[in-house]
């Protein structure tokens, strides 16, 4: 199967829906891993770089939506968020503008580049702001549907795309729909509940549970704010047990989202697959290994989780 990085995803939505001549794109200095440089060559008078100044750029962003334009606002997930969080916070999640920002580069299958620029508390970051929708895709379709939401969406988006190449987990004839989960396994026993490249781990961990006679329920999580709390609940009920995973810190993510969903709906036991320590440098696939962002590990969690119903 084809496999595609949800960054080239987000480039090529750029492109798709640039037609809008309402949509302006910025960067800073990083169009050519960002792929918002296609955009760039389809539509050059709607580009600007804004050179190496996150925070600029995001100020610059804001006092564009503020004059009515749909702004995109581009660079690793590190310099987003986490370089530009004030910004963020003060000129664009506090007046509630449509700016939508592109965080690429997120988690630590950026691999080499190690803990500097593994971003691993972005989603925290992000979902502690008021007003902010935050959107983590699992593969190219579903990257492709999150610019279409975001650009229908009035205020700020945050969107955290990645480096790898991912398989698709989505079918063609694929319904997104912001604010909601998606249930791509039934099940009984367990729920896996995972966001990004991470649904695939989900699924394949299904499979190892099969084979040993447990049945999982797998669910999709690509907007991890506002959270689908009903899908969530629903699952708590009928399966007595979940297992979250997440290419992010422990704390702040998807699995403490999960968490407080299920503590004011139906409480059951949650394991949270993530990881509490810096990234470093190394090949995605080691790094996955000594971090537990396994399909190995989730059927592990899975059956703890069983265990304490």
């Amino acid at each position: 199967m084809a496999k595609r990085a949800t960054r080239e995803s987000y480039g090529a939505a750029l492109v798709q829906y640039g037609a809008d001549e309402n949509i302006i794109v910025l960067d800073a200095d990083l169009s050519k891993s960002t792929k918002t440089e296609l955009f760039k060559k389809a539509y050059p008078e709607r580009f600007i770089n804004m050179g190496i100044a996150e925070g600029n750029m995001m100020s610059v962003a804001a006092g564009l939506a503020a004059c009515g334009k749909t702004v995109f606002a581009s660079s690793f997930a590190m310099f987003a968020a986490g370089r530009a969080f004030e910004q963020i916070r003060n000129s664009i999640g506090y007046p509630g503008l449509n700016v939508k920002i592109g965080a690429t580069h997120a988690g630590i299958s950026v691999g080499e580049d190690g803990a500097t620029h593994q971003c691993l508390e972005d989603i925290a970051l992000m979902r502690s702001i008021p007003n902010m929708v935050v959107l983590n895709p699992a593969d190219d379709i579903e990257a492709m549907e999150c610019v279409r939401a975001a650009i229908e969406h009035d205020g700020p988006v945050y969107m955290r795309f990645g480096r790898l190449a991912v398989e698709d987990v989505n079918p063609a004839d694929y319904k997104f729909e912001l604010g909601k989960g998606v249930t791509l396994a039934e099940g009984t026993d367990v729920t896996l509940v995972a966001t990004g490249l991470m649904v695939g781990e989900a699924l394949k961990a299904r499979e190892m549970l099969s084979q040993e006679g447990i049945s999982a329920r797998v669910i999709n999580i690509h907007t991890i704010k506002p959270l689908d709390e009903e899908l969530i609940a629903k699952a708590a009920r009928e399966t007595g047990a979940i297992v979250t995973a997440e290419e992010h810190y422990i704390m702040g993510g998807l699995g403490s989202a999960v968490c407080e969903a299920v503590c004011k709906a139906c409480p059951v036991p949650v394991k949270i697959i993530g990881t509490d320590r810096f990234g470093q440098s190394g090949k995605p696939a080691e790094l996955f290994e000594e971090y537990g962002l396994t399909a190995a590990n989730i059927a592990v969690q899975a059956k703890e989780a069983i265990q304490l119903k």
